[in-house]
C-alpha cells in the first residue's frame, strides 16, 4: 500500500512562533484560533499529523488543512478567507440616496418627523428602489451611524466681534489685573415658590422615590448674584422683582463689598445693562468699575451660569417650598453655606486664534484689548 503524501514542511520565524504563543495564553481568544495556532506550533517544532491530531483531539483532515495553508502562506494563513455570500440587493449608489432621503429637511406641510413606513413609501415613490421592507431601511441607517428623528438645537451668535470680546474675557478668568477683582454678574428671574400638595413616598429597594404630580404656587422671586470668578465667593441678592433700581441696590453692595478695588463686570447685553445710569453710577464711584459684555446669544461665556445650573440642582429641584419667604430664606442659606467652602469654577478654554492668525499668548497676561464699554 501506499504511504500517502508527505505531511508539508512548516517553517515560522523567531518573531511568528512568539506571536502565536502568546495568542495561545491569551484568555481572550477565541477556540478556534487557539486550536490553529497550536497546529502550526507543533508541526513547527516537527510532530506529526497523527501525533497533533491526537494530543489537540482533532481531526487529522483538520490539521492536514491548517498545516497546509501555513506552509504556503506562513501565519497570515490562519484568517478566515473571504466567504461568498448573495450580493447586495441595494447598490451603494441605491442605499446614498436611501440615507440623503432621510435626511431630508422638514416638509412644508408640518409633518417634520417621517416614520420608517413613510421612508419607505417615499423611496418606492421616487423609484430609488423596487422594493424595500423597513427593517432593511433602518439596518441601512444604523450602518451610517444616522438617527433622522433625533435633533439637538444650537445657538449661533450674529456678534461680528464674537472673538475679540470672548478673549477679552477669558483672559480676564485666568488672571485679574493687579488690584482688581473680577466679578460674572446675573439675574435669574421668575423662580417659582413651589409647594407639593402631597408628601413624596420614599425609595426602595427597586424602586425610585414617587413625587405627586399637583403642587401649589406661590409666586416667584428673582435672584441677582455676583460670581468671584478667582475665588468662587458669591454674593447674592433674593427679591420680589427685577428692576434697574433693583440692580443699582445690589451694584452698590458690591461695591460696598470691595473697597478700593477696581471691579471688572462681566454680565449680558440685557437693556438694565445697557442703562445711561451706569454712567453716572460709575462717576459715583470714582470709575472703578470696568464693564465687559458677553457677545450676543453666547450666555455660556458667563460663569455665573454655571452657579445658576448648580444651584437649581440643589436648591430648586425636586424641592417643597411653602411661600415666597421659604425660597428666598433657603436661597440666601444656600449661598451662605457655599461661601465657607468656596471654589472657582476651572475654567479651561482660553479663547480663540486671533483673526490675523496670531495664536492666543501664555495665560495670566493682562487683556489685550479694553473692555467693549468702559465709564
Amino acid at each position: 500500500m501506499g504511504r500517502g503524501r508527505p505531511p508539508q514542511h512548516v517553517a515560522i520565524s523567531r518573531q511568528e512562533q512568539e506571536r502565536l504563543e502568546a495568542l495561545v495564553r491569551q484568555r481572550t481568544a477565541s477556540q478556534r484560533d487557539v486550536v490553529r495556532a497550536q497546529i502550526v506550533l507543533m508541526a513547527n517544532a516537527g510532530a506529526t499529523t497523527e501525533s497533533i491530531a491526537a494530543t489537540l483531539n482533532v481531526s487529522q483532515r483538520m490539521v492536514c488543512k491548517w498545516r497546509g495553508r501555513s506552509a504556503r502562506l506562513g501565519v497570515d494563513g490562519l484568517k478566515e478567507l473571504p466567504r461568498a455570500g448573495r450580493p447586495r440587493r441595494i447598490s451603494a449608489a441605491e442605499r446614498l440616496q436611501l440615507v440623503s432621503l432621510a435626511c431630508e429637511p422638514a416638509e412644508v406641510d408640518g409633518r417634520t418627523t417621517p416614520t420608517l413606513d413613510d421612508l419607505v413609501e417615499r423611496a418606492m415613490e421616487r423609484k430609488v428602489v423596487g422594493t424595500i421592507s423597513r427593517s432593511h431601511y433602518q439596518r441601512i441607517l444604523q450602518d451610517g451611524d444616522l438617527r433622522p428623528h433625533h435633533v439637538k438645537q444650537w445657538l449661533h451668535s450674529p456678534d461680528p466681534a464674537f472673538k475679540e470680546k470672548v478673549n477679552v474675557i477669558c483672559d480676564l478668568y485666568r488672571k485679574a489685573p493687579q488690584g482688581s477683582v473680577v466679578l460674572s454678574i446675573d439675574e435669574k428671574t421668575s423662580i417659582q415658590a413651589i409647594e407639593r400638595k402631597h408628601l413624596d413616598r420614599p425609595p426602595r429597594p427597586g424602586r425610585d422615590r414617587r413625587q405627586e404630580f399637583e403642587y401649589i404656587r406661590h409666586g416667584t422671586q428673582a435672584l441677582i448674584a455676583a460670581l468671584d470668578v478667582h475665588t468662587g465667593q458669591t454674593l447674592a441678592s433674593c427679591g420680589a422683582t427685577r428692576t434697574q433700581n433693583d440692580l443699582l441696590a445690589f451694584m452698590e453692595r458690591v461695591a460696598a463689598a470691595n473697597p478700593d478695588k477696581v471691579i471688572h463686570v462681566i454680565w449680558d447685553n440685557l437693556n438694565t445693562h445697557r442703562s445711561a445710569k451706569w454712567v453716572a453710577f460709575n462717576e459715583a464711584h470714582g470709575g472703578r468699575f470696568k464693564f465687559h459684555f458677553t457677545p450676543i446669544h453666547a450666555s455660556w461665556v458667563n460663569q455665573v451660569e454655571l452657579l445658576f445650573g448648580v444651584y437649581s440642582r440643589r436648591c430648586l429641584r425636586n424641592a417643597s417650598h411653602i411661600g415666597i419667604e421659604h425660597l428666598r430664606d433657603r436661597t440666601l442659606a444656600y449661598f451662605a453655606e457655599r461661601n465657607k467652602t468656596a471654589k472657582p469654577f476651572k475654567w479651561s478654554f482660553r479663547g480663540y486664534h486671533l483673526q490675523t492668525g496670531e495664536p492666543k499668548r501664555k495665560p495670566g497676561r493682562a487683556p489685550y484689548a479694553r473692555s467693549l464699554h468702559q465709564s
